[in-house]
């Protein structure tokens, strides 16, 4: 192997963590010198066992490799450690798939071509145990010819999605999945906890909630193109519908004992609009009044 096919098949990770941890790994499994660095060096240990080289400091990990891989808790926390090694940077590829705001994505872009570096923004889609499987997928953002040069490397972790030259495209991808599972996640755990009160287990209310998740997809087929095309005729729905059944959502919860702020926080949602005199029109109008806010 030349030196130029070898300095292809090198990559450093900053940041072992769970996500470090499996990124890494997968380096490991497909044949590349792994570098890596983790202020609590004891988390490289296990890596070190399989191979990787665990550098003495953050400079001598960015320093080892083109390619450096960040996986750290937020843009703090990467901001630090790109101050630490500022003097490696110069020529160096940074992989940012830390998770903050797109316009921290892009301050970090901004900070990085200023020292002669490259930045690509990342938004990892699974958890550590869909690292390397090319089923998973994350989001990337940022110069066109550093994504391509990469790719191959990019897709050892998952598969791809480029979204294009804005550093802060892949994490506005990111954080509006985002928005959307959480809500989600914390609506369902809700739901249980009103079952769960009322002597309906988990398991039991499973089949049920299932349904339900399985019908999102064709409601949000259906709103997509009316949102896009500002149709938020009440002909389907309507705001006073919404804000009734939620409200109905609530008393249930609070006569179960379960704590009701979270519908309450809904209702309030629907009922500024309603206020607004929008409750003739579909909850879709929604969009605008967040976008208001």
């Amino acid at each position: 192997m030349s030196v130029e096919q070898q300095s292809k098949r090198s990559v450093t990770v900053i940041g072992l963590g769970p996500m470090g941890q499996a990124m890494a790994g997968a380096y490991l499994d497909a044949g590349y010198a792994v570098t890596v660095w983790n202020r609590t060096a004891a988390r490289a240990d296990e890596l070190v066992a399989r191979g990787a080289q665990a550098a003495p400091s953050a400079e001598a990990a960015v320093a080892a490799n083109e390619l450096v891989v960040l996986s750290l808790t937020d843009y703090d926390a990467v901001f630090e450690v790109l101050e630490s090694v500022e003097p490696a940077l110069k020529g160096k590829v940074i992989v940012n798939l830390s998770s903050d705001t797109p316009e921290r994505a892009r301050e970090a872009a901004r900070r990085l071509a200023d020292r002669g570096a490259g930045h690509l923004t990342g938004g990892v889609q699974v958890p550590p145990s869909g690292i390397g499987s090319p089923e998973s997928s994350t989001f990337y953002s940022g110069p066109v010819e550093l994504f391509r040069r990469h790719r191959a490397a990019l897709e050892v972790l998952t598969g791809v999605d480029y979204r294009g030259d804005d550093p802060g495209l892949a994490q506005l991808y990111y954080q509006i999945q985002m928005d959307l599972f959480w809500s989600s996640m914390v609506g369902y755990l809700h739901a249980t906890a009103i079952a769960e009160a009322n002597g309906i287990s988990a398991e039991e209310f499973l089949p049920y909630l299932s349904s339900t998740a399985a019908s999102m997809p064709g409601f949000q087929a259906f709103y997509a193109p009316r949102i896009a095309a500002g149709n938020h005729r009440g002909d389907v729905d309507r705001m006073t519908m919404a804000l009734a059944s939620i409200e109905h959502v609530r008393h249930t919860a609070e006569e179960s004992g379960v704590d009701g702020a979270l519908p309450a926080v809904l209702a309030e949602a629907v009922r500024r609009g309603v206020a607004a005199g929008r409750g003739a029109d579909s909850l879709s109008v929604l969009v605008g009044r967040f976008r208001q806010a």
